[in-house]
């Protein structure tokens, strides 16, 4: 008798790895509706990124990600005046988080 291979299915959520023989790509986006998008061609553009995530429901260190990438991204195109926007951003993020970490 021949035995049957189990074919593994991808996982419903993501789990940061993608399974073996699976056609899924790296950079898959398996939340859409939980994506924060970001821009920072302009720094209009980086200000309104960092209100959208100031305002997003997400938490403190998902925040600090997503501005993280914004810099890194913007600094490697050049662009010095979006990455201290973003910075900013992110030390006034802490010094708030930091305040309601003592209380």
């Amino acid at each position: 008798m021949a035995e049957k291979k189990k074919k593994k299915r991808d996982p419903k959520l993501g789990t940061g790895k993608k399974p073996k023989g699976s056609g899924r790509r790296l950079y898959t986006d398996e939340n859409p509706k939980d994506t924060v998008s970001i821009k920072f061609a302009t720094p209009s553009d980086a200000r309104a990124t960092v209100a959208k995530v100031k305002k997003s429901n997400k938490p403190y260190a998902r925040k600090i990600q997503i501005l993280t990438v914004a810099e890194q991204r913007a600094k490697v195109m050049g662009k010095t005046e979006v990455v201290s926007i973003f910075k900013k951003a992110k030390e006034q993020l802490k010094r708030v988080h930091e305040q309601k970490k003592k209380k």
